[in-house]
């Protein structure tokens, strides 16, 4: 699984938790480093923020589905921002689910699970 955040403290207690939780996680600062990731490794899942400098979640999720090679592959997305308008958008680039930052480490393996069986 691929977790992409900007703000490297966030990044590390999400990757954390889901190892923590039996996922094996690589990680990205930046939307650019994240589609390369994608595209190279294929993960299973990717846990993706919206706000990032340079190339936005939005923009990595459309394009993540929008290529057939990848399109397959869930997303979901963080945020601090939670308007209905920025949840709508996030489902609109492709997302199968949305939390908002603070994320709920528990409430993050949860959704990870329905998406995603653990491998041990």
């Amino acid at each position: 699984m691929l977790v992409v955040d900007d703000d490297e403290t966030v990044r590390d207690l999400v990757t954390f938790k889901l190892q923590m939780a039996g996922f094996r996680t690589i990680t990205a600062a930046d939307g650019c480093t994240a589609l390369t990731l994608v595209a190279e490794s294929r993960p299973d899942l990717v846990v993706l923020d919206i706000a990032m400098p340079g190339m936005d979640g939005l923009s990595v999720c459309y394009r993540m589905h929008a290529d057939p090679a990848t399109a397959a592959i869930p997303v979901i997305m963080l945020s601090g921002m939670a308007t209905d308008t920025d949840i709508d958008l996030a489902f609109v680039s492709g997302a199968e689910e949305y939390l908002s930052k603070p994320v709920n480490p528990g409430e993050l393996v949860r959704r990870v699970s329905w998406l995603l069986p653990p491998r041990h």
